[in-house]
């Protein structure tokens, strides 16, 4: 074979191999799933990867043509990090999708990003009510703390607690769960006696347990975020509240169905409102927890579980919908509006401002065959998040 022959043979097998390599990019769908894998929130990362991989497993990895690549990042719940790995996604691993998301601050530092490079930002855990409106491409399948926390206030003032106490970690969700159930209590002819904030860091409860035990309210309203509410009620217990008379009420992320059975009967009957609880009574939840537990070693789902499955739901989905095709602009068209049964209940995606409708359930913590379960008791149908609704 002369030179000339050997160049061109060279040139044409490269030519093959980039052809090659661009015929596969498009017939595969990355998504780029970032969580916090280690750090006080590797719970949240724990939960919602096995309830990505679980959908998976159930629904098979190709989507109207494309196969679809879950790809794993852990931030660490630091959102700087969060940041760099979604720039390298975006860039390097030309990901169609961005998903996960365990807290606030990390969700919104991707949101320029997402606006930027027109990728859908799904965010399966973080809570706040403003992630939504930091970027047109951000949809959200968990849920926002005013969602959650309204419904609580008005079920307290209904039910005898006229002076509360809140207590709430001191970063967006926290500060949006103290605002929503302050207004809401007070609006309703009840009374705040303080609002104490606890670091997000090393949180300890213990100084703040003891003003609440000095301003003996009726009821303490508590937000902490998913992975917290152990340490929260151990200290809980330590100080005695569980006998001072004080009535521990809270948003469900306390009583987190990945450490409700750790905490023991010190959590009995403890009052919260919730999107999700592993004992919710449907026949689509019955199988899933069947689902997870059997794929991860009996590990019970929790709500950030059902913000991950659901949130793959909403990615296929939208594939379906766009027949394959990945343009930000289509899928996030495709998203808007969309409804399904999910194991939490009927869900859609609000279209206006895309966050997710769904029902808030009112649940008390009780023993079912030795096992701790936040036992719903009352159903709050549809709720949309209350401060974008109250803005129109």
């Amino acid at each position: 074979m002369s030179a000339r022959q050997f160049l061109k043979l060279l040139a044409s097998l490269v030519a093959l191999a980039i052809c090659t390599g661009a015929a596969a990019a498009q017939s595969s769908v990355k998504i780029g799933l970032i969580l916090p894998m280690t750090g006080q929130q590797a719970s949240t990362g724990r939960q919602i990867e096995a309830a990505a991989r679980l959908f998976m497993q159930q629904n098979g990895t190709s989507v109207a043509g494309k196969t679809i690549d879950l790809i794993l990042k852990d931030d660490a719940g630091t959102p700087d990090v969060t940041k760099r790995l979604a720039q390298e996604l975006i860039v390097n691993d030309k990901v169609a999708f961005l998903a996960g998301f365990g807290i606030t601050p990390s969700a919104l530092a991707v949101a320029p990003l997402a606006t930027q490079a027109k990728v859908p930002e799904v965010v399966m855990a973080a809570g706040t009510s403003i992630i939504t409106q930091a970027s047109p491409y951000i949809v959200r399948t968990s849920f926002t703390l005013p969602q959650a926390t309204v419904p609580m206030a008005e079920w307290a003032l209904k039910n005898g607690i006229k002076k509360a106490v809140t207590l709430v970690s001191n970063y967006g969700p926290g500060l949006d769960a103290e605002k929503a159930f302050s207004e809401t209590l007070t609006k309703g002819g009840g009374q705040i006696l303080g609002n104490l904030k606890v670091p997000l860091a090393n949180p300890d409860f213990s100084p703040f347990l003891q003003k609440v035990a000095d301003l003996k309210p009726d009821a303490l309203f508590v937000f902490v975020p998913s992975g917290s509410g152990a340490l929260f009620m151990k200290q809980f217990l330590e100080r005695g509240l569980d006998k001072s008379g004080v009535r521990l009420i809270c948003t469900g992320d306390v009583t987190d169905d990945d450490q409700l059975n750790g905490m023991g009967d010190v959590a009995l009957g403890v009052v919260s409102t919730h999107h999700y609880s592993a004992a919710h009574d449907s026949p689509e939840n019955k199988a899933f927890v069947e689902a997870f537990k059997k794929a991860n070693n009996g590990m019970r789902p929790n709500f950030m579980a059902v913000g991950g499955y659901d949130g793959m739901h909403l990615i296929y989905e939208a594939l379906k919908k766009t027949n394959g095709a990945t343009g930000g602009d289509a899928l996030i068209g495709a998203m808007k509006g969309m409804a399904w049964t999910s194991p939490r209940g009927p869900i859609s995606i609000d279209p206006e401002t895309r966050d997710i409708i769904q029902n808030i359930y009112v649940r008390k913590v009780e023993k079912v065959n030795g096992e701790l379960y936040n036992v719903e008791f009352e159903t709050v149908p549809n709720v949309k998040d209350p401060v974008k609704a109250a803005k129109k």
